[in-house]
C-alpha cells in the first residue's frame, strides 16, 4: 500500500469530460443562432488551442494569465471558422463559462466521496479557481481543496506546479499521488517525487479514438506507474477505501 496522504487531480479528462460537455453547450448555442456546424468538431477545434496558450506563458513570452481569459481568447480565434464570430457577448461568455459546467464521468462523484473518507483530495489542474469551484458545485465533485493555477502561478507540467501545490498541502511531494488520464502529467509529477495514478479514459477524445481497456495493463510494465486503475472507483478500491 502507497504511504501518501494527499491525492492530487488532474481534471479535465481525467474527473471531467471536457468533449461532450463543450459539444453540448455550443449545440445549444449554433440553435439559438441558426448556426449548422459538427459539435465534437468544435470541442476538439477549441481545446486544441489549450496547450499553445499555455506555452506562451511557460516560454516566459506572456505573464501568467487564468484559464477562462486564454479560453476566451481561443474561443474568439476559432469562432470564424465554426461561423460564430457574430456572436452576442453573452453568448460568448456563456461558451466560455460551458468549461464550469462539465460533466463528471459517470464514476467520478462516487469514486471522490470513497477516496475522501481515507485520503485529503485537492485539484491540481490548469484551470482557475472559480472555473473549478463552478465545476464542483455542478457536477458534485467532492474536493477537499481547490488548487487552481492561480495557487502555484505556473502551468502544467513545469515542475513549479507540482511542487507548489505539495507545499501548500504543507506535504513532501512523495507523500502526494498524482492522479491522471494523461501519461506527460503523471512523469513530470514523477519526476518531482510524487507517486503517479493512471486512469483509464479511452472515450476523452471519442469513441473513435479510444483503445482497448487490455491495454490498459501494459502502462503498469512500460511506465511504471505506482497504480494504474480502470476509473476511481477502481482507484478507491486499490488504495483501500
Amino acid at each position: 500500500m502507497l504511504r501518501v496522504k494527499a491525492l492530487l487531480f488532474d481534471v479535465f479528462g481525467t474527473v471531467v469530460d471536457w468533449r461532450s460537455g463543450i459539444a453540448r453547450e455550443v449545440e445549444s448555442i449554433a440553435k439559438k443562432n441558426d448556426i449548422s456546424l459538427d459539435p465534437f468538431d468544435f470541442a476538439d477545434a477549441w481545446r486544441a488551442e489549450y496547450q499553445p496558450a499555455m506555452e506562451e506563458i511557460r516560454k516566459g513570452r506572456r505573464s501568467f494569465t487564468i484559464l477562462d481569459i486564454l479560453h476566451m481568447e481561443n474561443l474568439k480565434k476559432i469562432a470564424p471558422k465554426f461561423n460564430l464570430h457574430n456572436l452576442s457577448d453573452d453568448d460568448f461568455e456563456f461558451l466560455v463559462t460551458a468549461w464550469h459546467r462539465l460533466p463528471g464521468w459517470p464514476d467520478s462523484s462516487d469514486g471522490l466521496s470513497l477516496l475522501k473518507k481515507k485520503y485529503i483530495l485537492a485539484t491540481q489542474s490548469n484551470g482557475n479557481i472559480a472555473l473549478i469551484v463552478n465545476m464542483a458545485k455542478f457536477s458534485n465533485l467532492n474536493w477537499d481543496v481547490i488548487l487552481g493555477a492561480e495557487v502555484t502561478g505556473h502551468y502544467k507540467p513545469e515542475p513549479e506546479a507540482y511542487l507548489k501545490a505539495c507545499n501548500a498541502l504543507n506535504f513532501k511531494t512523495e507523500e502526494c499521488l498524482m492522479v491522471a488520464a494523461h501519461e506527460d502529467d503523471l512523469r513530470s509529477a514523477r519526476q518531482q517525487g510524487m507517486k503517479t495514478a493512471y486512469v483509464h479514459r479511452p472515450f476523452e477524445y471519442g469513441k473513435d479514438k479510444l483503445f482497448d481497456i487490455a491495454e490498459v495493463n501494459d502502462y503498469k510494465g512500460d511506465r511504471e506507474w505506482d497504480i494504474v486503475s480502470t476509473d476511481l472507483k477502481n482507484l478507491a478500491k486499490q488504495l483501500g477505501c
